[in-house]
This record gives structure tokens, sequence and C-alpha cells, in this order.
């Protein structure tokens, strides 16, 4: 398992749970210092930072990028995959694909996590989740194109009614035949979602291809009430090979937020 921490570059977004803000140069050389794996990107859009820009802070500071988000489609663009308007999914749509293939120059996953929406009103549930699976299968494809997946994140109910745990979730990849699709095991959302973390985690492996390492306050690991030790031990037992990725509060600063999360995975054992 490889580690990554959240840096992000969207004004929109500057409260919200990543490790760092800071100007991309800078953000790169703290994550490497601190000994991290990768850096997990969350832009403005697929034209905010040239590919080569990113390539080259790659090369200097020796680098993967973990993923890449989409989240600024809704939070900067209020654009959402399952909204009642076609016009506005199609743009959603769009967005996703272009931020599929920004990551796949870097040779890195996009992660679909607000921008899925949710039904209600104008739209039910069957048509939300025929919206979604047209929007996956386009993404997949996409994605396929790189030689990466598209990773699916479940989110809690309070941020969609879709698909909130990752049992469901991966069901409903093998019913509609969903092709180059992993989900995100985010511990945050599945501490408020799922009875049992691990176990969770061993039931949807056959799908499990990322993993947002949070604690159940949404700050680093060991600053909440999350046992990280049988979470770690279900993880090598599903031979999870990917990244644990510090999606989480900067607090109390995102020095120590950082250096708290590759703390707790020396001492989870």
């Amino acid at each position: 398992m490889r580690t990554a921490v959240t840096l992000c570059r969207v004004p929109e977004s500057a409260a919200g749970p990543f490790v760092f803000h800071d100007p991309l140069d800078a953000g790169f050389a703290k994550a490497a210092a601190l000994g991290f794996d990768a850096v997990e990107l969350f832009l403005e859009g697929p034209d905010a930072v040239p590919a080569e820009e990113i390539q080259a802070l790659q090369k200097q500071h020796g680098l993967a990028i973990a993923a890449v988000g989409t989240g600024a489609g809704m939070v900067k663009h209020g654009l959402s995959l399952t909204d009642p308007a076609p016009e506005k999914r199609a743009a959603a749509l769009d967005f996703v694909l272009r931020m599929i293939d920004f990551g796949g120059r870097l040779g890195a996953p996009a992660i679909l996590g607000s921008m899925q929406g949710k039904w209600g009103g104008a739209v039910t549930r069957g048509q939300a989740l025929e919206f979604l699976t047209t929007a996956l299968n386009a993404a997949g494809e996409a994605a396929a194109k790189h030689g990466v997946p598209f990773i699916y994140e479940p989110l809690n109910r309070y941020e969609t009614n879709l698909f909130n745990r990752l049992a469901p979730a991966a069901d409903y990849l093998d019913e509609r035949g969903l092709k180059n699709i992993v989900l995100l095991a985010d511990l945050f959302h599945m501490n408020i979602e799922e009875r049992d973390i691990a176990a969770a985690l061993r039931e949807a492996a056959r799908h499990v291809g990322h993993v947002h390492w949070a604690d159940s306050n949404r700050q680093a690991m060991g600053f909440g009430h999350t046992d990280p030790a049988p979470i770690l031990a279900a993880l090598r037992e599903i031979s999870y090979s990917g990244y644990l990725s510090a999606e989480i509060f900067p607090l109390p600063d995102s020095g120590t937020a950082a250096s708290q999360t590759l703390k707790s995975l020396l001492t989870a054992h």
C-alpha cells in the first residue's frame, strides 16, 4: 500500500477536507519532504494547470499522482450527472470526461464524488441510477484508453442518496455490468454508514480500488475514535495494493495532519 496526501487548488473548497491548499510547487515540496508517495490533486478543472507543469513537479519531487478529483464540477460549476436537465447532465459528463483525460496524461484515475448528485424532486431513484449508469459506462471506457480505472465514491447520507455503503455499490457495478470502475472506500463516510468498516471492505473487496484514510471526525487518523488496526488488517487480507490517501481537514494545521497520517500507518500494526 502506498501513501498519498491531498492538495487542493479550488478556492470554493478552501474550507474543505484537504491537507494542503498551497500553490502546487509548495504543496509538492511539502508532500515529498514528509515522505508521501503521491499527491491527490483537486483542481478547478481540466484546463486549470497544464499537465506538463504537473509532470515537471512530479519529476522534480519524485511523486506520483494518486488521483484527480472532479468535485470542482459541483462546487464551482454546479454540475451533477443526475441533474433533471439534460443539458446540465451533458455538461457534467463532459467535465468528468475531460478530467479523466487530464488525469490519464498523468497516469492517474479520476474520482467521482459529489458530482454524482442525488435523486429527488423531478428525478426518481430509478431515473437517477440510469443517468449514473450511462455516465459510468462512458467514464469507464474513457479511463480504459489511458490504462487507468475510474473511481466511484459512495458518500454518506448527508451528501447523496444514491449509494452510501460499499456492498450495495459493488453489487450495482456487477448488476449493471459496469467495466473499469472501482470503488473509493472513504473511511470518514464509512464511519457514518457501515456497521463494521473492516467487514465492509472484505465484502466489497472485488471492487475496492482507492482508500481515503481518515478518522471518524475527518481529521488525521489517530485524532478521532476509529481503530485503524482492523482496517489495515482487512486491507492486507484482500491484497489491497492501492493508495491510502489523506482526504482530511488540515487540523490543527496541515503539517501536523500530514505527519499524523504517516504516523498512524506506522503505529497501527
